[in-house]
């Protein structure tokens, strides 16, 4: 049986990083040289240059709204709020149909997050079928790869596999699918940018000042390459003391506010620092679902709603 799901694993990886497509430097895209006679002819001549060979967007194949949870930093619980923002869509109209991609590819967390594990399963076209958990089907690297294998790839590599992430998977019919966006601003996000339609991004931040630094990059690279910014989250942001209900702002009060105030993008909520989201997201158990009628759950909901009705007004 081992050594069927080693030959499985073998030739799931094959699929994935066979025929890498081409994709422009950084460098290419970002640092034209050139000399310009002025501002106006400068700017012309940039926008010229970011236009050319940069790949058309194509829509996924039977997927509606394609929303992406960011975050400058690691460590801010983007994931979390991913998984329980897809669970929470699902919640407020079980009509949609929603699916969540986790998009880092160096270190994937929606396998523990949705406690889903094993290898996809191939059509007859050699497309994947999405794992299923809670009723979301979901897709990750980390379902090709062993548990505590690292993936030590270059970033062609990674593009491959990422492209194959995007269009060699079987959805079926999804209103929303929920990107689950590795931290920072790299060659990940730039190349779903360029390459698929996104209804818009939502920035998930700590109240932490060094945080914030880099949630506002985040939130600047995406309106760089036109991606709608549907507003900030921020995650942690009160510890309610379970046995005297004493409130403490361990990361600080209010950043996130003021971040979405100063950059002109809507603030979408705050999610408390509470045991039961760390306890249950551990378990596999996202609080929407194993906990439905508690604050937290509650908080995700309202997140769900808001970062729908931002969907709603950047798309009409």
């Amino acid at each position: 049986m081992a050594a069927h799901w080693a030959g499985r694993r073998l030739s799931l990886l094959s699929l994935i990083l066979t025929k890498p497509g081409k994709h422009v430097p950084l460098c290419c895209v970002y640092s034209p040289r050139w000399k310009s006679s002025g501002p106006s002819s400068l700017q012309d001549r940039q926008r010229e240059i970011m236009a050319r060979g940069l790949p058309k967007q194509k829509p996924i194949a039977g997927v509606g709204q394609v929303v992406v949870v960011a975050s400058g930093k690691g460590g801010v619980g983007k994931s979390t709020t991913a998984v329980n923002l897809a669970l929470g869509l699902m919640a407020i109209d079980p009509s949609k149909r929603v699916g969540l991609l986790d998009a880092d590819i160096h270190g994937p967390s929606v396998p523990k997050l949705m406690n889903l594990k094993g290898n996809p399963e191939l059509t007859e076209t050699n497309r994947m079928i999405p794992l299923t958990n809670y009723g979301l089907p979901c897709m990750s690297m980390g379902f090709l790869v062993d548990e505590e294998a690292p993936i030590v790839w270059r970033g062609l590599m990674v593009m491959s596999a990422l492209e194959k992430l995007l269009r060699q998977v079987e959805w079926g019919s999804l209103d929303y699918l929920v990107v689950d966006m590795p931290p920072g601003t790299g060659d990940v996000q730039l190349s779903i940018s360029q390459n698929v339609p996104v209804a818009g991004a939502v920035i998930v931040s700590t109240p932490q000042d060094i945080a914030l630094l880099d949630a506002r990059r985040g939130a600047e690279m995406f309106k760089k390459v036109h991606v709608p910014v549907l507003g900030l989250v921020q995650n942690m942001s009160v510890f309610e003391c379970p046995n005297c209900q004493h409130q403490t702002h361990i990361f600080g009060s209010g950043g996130a506010r003021q971040l979405a105030d100063t950059l002109g993008v809507h603030f979408l909520g705050d999610i408390p620092l509470h045991l039961n989201i760390r306890e249950m997201s551990d378990r596999g158990q996202p609080v929407v679902i194993s906990s439905p009628d508690s604050p937290e759950a509650e908080a995700y909901r309202k997140l769900a709603a808001a970062v729908l009705l931002r969907i709603q007004e950047v798309t009409v």
